[in-house]
């Protein structure tokens, strides 16, 4: 009896490691093509739509009431006018404010069928928390597309007002691929509501290319991406270049970064230089030290938004998709992610990565304080002196030609050295309790009322969901729903 070798048996692992990490199998024989920003994708988009022969299955977590959803909408309704099944699901909550339920009514007119994703229910207080973060097309079983790109003018940026279009990538699959695609969508949709019907049997899916990968369609309290994440850290031997929106490392993900550029790993990470969302970009600062203490290269994009989610390892593996490096992406939201294992896409991937730091700055210690990636971190033999106190204008003029230098500094060397990042945090959080003592103590009631509410809502939902428990339980075992 042959056994296999050693390095055999070593892939044989590796690769069922993978698989039960993404809960997702090997799919051979596909094409992928990498997009770039959202004009590649509308385009792309659109025109599989307006071809589209039999059915539409569109999933996104923002779906805006302006120029390009208003496009989509409209040929999406002549879709549904011509006979093609047309499914759109949106997320509640990524659509508030951005267009409202009578902006699908066009569409629902024509015959197409348009579902919200996760609205507050009754009995399901924390239900709000979940969200589905997908963005994803299917067109006539035959072209999927999986991106971060949502439909909003906001990814085109405004020229008017010079503001840059968003970085962000997608791509478009051809092969066995999009039949896991459609399943996805599919999942989606009967998890808010009435499943769909049998499809009209799509033409057979034949190998369109030669591109291995894993589609990562995860859901609530999956984790597979996180799992496949932490996996990836620990497996990657040269490098591992990661681009993120949003990014908040919870400590084991920070460790497994920061043992592998320990290791000689070279681990990069590209995120937003300015943020849509403040406060997440604040937060992800605030975790930058540890990550260049151990070896990790940070870099900020010096464009408008950077919303890319993709990853590179050893130029052999990528991942493109939805997923932020964050517990709501991994834990919470149903996002959809493809994970290559093709060194062609790879190496596509690993270019694009390189042209986008031409466009970044990278982010590093005090130079007393760092050594470059490979060498140990410099203790100090003797602590530092304290610094005099300068006050009154000569400390003013001091800390604004530091300001200068540093700004300069960035501008001719492409780096700009860690600032404050822990303080900002705690000083905003000081002053927020600050006003919230103050109000308690001197107008109880403004505090008094919000929580009396919030206890009130969280009290009638736990209520429904006991009482709605309570009856399931009868119904299986049963009983009658009154008892005597």
């Amino acid at each position: 009896m042959n056994r296999p070798s050693a390095s055999t048996h070593a892939r044989l692992l590796a690769e069922q490691a993978l698989s039960r990490a993404a809960g997702a199998p090997l799919l051979a024989g596909n094409r992928a093509e990498l997009l770039i920003d959202a004009a590649a994708h509308y385009e792309a988009w659109l025109a599989a739509i307006r071809g589209a022969k039999d059915r539409v299955l569109l999933e996104n977590y923002i779906i805006r009431d302006d120029a390009v959803g208003r496009e989509f909408r409209e040929a999406l309704v002549a879709c549904a006018q011509r006979g093609v099944f047309v499914a759109v699901v949106y997320d509640w909550l990524g659509c508030k404010g951005q267009s409202r339920d009578r902006f699908w009514a066009p569409l629902r007119a024509a015959g197409g069928q348009v579902r919200a994703f996760n609205p507050p229910q009754l009995g399901k207080p924390f239900g709000w928390v979940s969200r589905d973060h997908r963005k994803l097309l299917v067109v006539d079983g035959q072209h999927g597309f999986l991106s971060g790109v949502c439909i909003s003018e906001k990814w085109l940026g405004d020229p008017s007002q010079q503001v840059e279009p968003w970085r962000d990538t997608g791509v478009a699959l051809h092969g066995p691929v999009v039949v896991e695609l459609e399943n996805a969508f599919v999942e989606s949709w009967a998890s808010i509501g009435t499943p769909l019907g049998p499809f009209n049997a799509a033409p057979a899916v034949h190998e369109a290319g030669s591109v291995a990968l894993r589609l990562i369609a995860t859901q609530p309290q999956t984790a597979g991406m996180y799992r496949l994440d932490q996996l990836i850290a620990a497996m990657a031997r040269e490098r591992l270049w990661l681009t993120d929106a949003y990014f908040v490392g919870i400590a084991p993900y920070v460790q497994a970064l920061a043992a592998a550029a320990r290791d000689g790993v070279d681990v990069r990470l590209l995120v937003p230089g300015s943020s849509d969302i403040p406060m997440v970009a604040g937060m992800s600062r605030s975790g930058y030290r540890p990550l260049l203490k151990a070896g990790v290269r940070v870099f900020e994009w010096n464009g408008s938004m950077l919303h890319a989610k993709t990853a590179v390892a050893d130029g052999l593996w990528a991942r493109v998709g939805s997923s932020n490096l964050n517990v709501a992406s991994w834990l919470s939201n149903r996002e959809i992610d493809v994970a290559f294992e093709d060194t062609g896409f790879a190496q596509q991937l690993a270019a694009q990565y390189e042209r986008d730091l031409e466009n970044a700055t990278e982010i590093v210690l005090a130079p007393s304080r760092w050594r470059r990636q490979g060498e140990h971190v410099q203790s100090h033999t003797r602590p530092a002196q304290r610094p005099r106190h300068v006050g009154g204008s000569s400390g003013r003029a001091a800390a604004g030609a530091l300001r200068i230098a540093n700004t300069v500094g960035a501008a001719l060397t492409d780096r700009r050295v860690l600032g404050d990042t822990a303080s900002g945090p705690l000083i905003t959080g000081t002053l927020a309790l600050a006003v919230i003592a103050v109000v308690a103590i001197l107008w109880p009631a403004v505090i008094a009322w919000p929580l009396g509410v919030v206890a009130a809502w969280f009290a009638l939902n736990f209520g429904i969901r006991a009482w709605r428990t309570r009856r399931r339980h009868q119904q299986l075992a049963g009983e009658p729903d009154d008892q005597t």
